[in-house]
């Protein structure tokens, strides 16, 4: 079931929604840091070397999975009919403008602005 609720933009303001950060970018990462540097040296260097390489490779996956999947957002203040005020954060795919007249739409744990 979804509850409506209309209201009128008192704000918007574009901010980022921080990306995923699953195990994959991480293991992705540290197999290829590892086997990198598993290539430098030999002997006790080699595994060392491979070591450090998959730790550093784990860290950089990590960190360009979250860059790859962070998006554009848009956080919307909007002066409710029945009285109130709310601010809802979500992805910019629609744009809004102060004044605009908009419906709230919750459900399922989400809220969304729309017009």
């Amino acid at each position: 079931m979804q509850t409506v609720k209309t209201g009128v933009v008192e704000s918007v303001r574009t901010v980022k929604l921080e990306g995923t950060k699953s195990p994959v970018g991480t293991v992705a990462g540290g197999a290829i840091g590892g086997i990198a540097g598993s290539s430098v040296g030999g002997g006790r260097g080699s595994a060392i070397a491979a070591v450090i390489g998959a730790v550093a490779g784990g860290l950089a996956g990590s960190a360009i999975e979250e860059g790859v999947t962070r998006k554009d957002a848009l956080e919307i203040t909007v002066k409710l009919d029945g009285g109130g005020l709310i601010a809802i954060v979500q992805e910019a795919d629609e744009q809004f403008n102060p004044g605009e007249k908009v419906r709230i739409v919750e459900g399922g744990g989400t809220t969304r602005v729309s017009h």
